[in-house]
This record gives C-alpha cells, structure tokens and sequence, in this order.
C-alpha cells in the first residue's frame, strides 16, 4: 500500500507543477491513463484533501482545453501531409 501512496502523491506533485495532462504524467511514468485517473481523482481525495484540490484545477482546466489542443493538433497533421504531397 506505500508504493501506490507515494505513486498518488508523486502523480499529484507532476501534474501540479508541470501542469500536465493524465496523458503526459502516465507516459512519463509508465503507467496507464487509466491508474493516474483513479489515482488522482479516487486515492488523492482519500491520501490528501488539499493537493487533490490543486490536481482537480488543473485536470479541470486541461479539459476545458483539450478541444483546442486537438484542433492544433488535426491543423498540424494536414499540414505535415501537404508538405509531404507537394515533395
């Protein structure tokens, strides 16, 4: 049970001061989307009331934003394959 404590709470540090996405804290840590989405939104409520509200603000605002991260990335894709097409 300590190695999944201190994986919550090193989770909930990484997102808080990178602010980074579920996305990013599972890559650079090799776990799945889905453990650091129960971590920090099931286990950190439990383990740390105060940083899970930290780590909810900014989950919140990374989803707020995800549609825009998702159009940059779709412009981004179609201009890599025009690039590629006029080559």
């Amino acid at each position: 049970m300590d190695y999944i404590k201190q994986r919550v709470l090193t989770l909930a540090d990484y997102i808080c001061e990178q602010n980074a996405t579920v996305r990013d804290a599972a890559k650079r840590f090799g776990v799945s989307k889905s453990t650091v989405h129960k971590d920090v939104s099931e286990r950190l409520e439990q383990i740390n009331p105060y940083i899970f509200k930290k780590v909810r603000k900014v989950l919140d605002k990374n989803k707020a934003e995800r549609h825009i991260r998702g159009g940059r990335a779709t412009k981004q894709k179609f201009e890599e394959m025009k690039k590629r097409s006029l080559k």
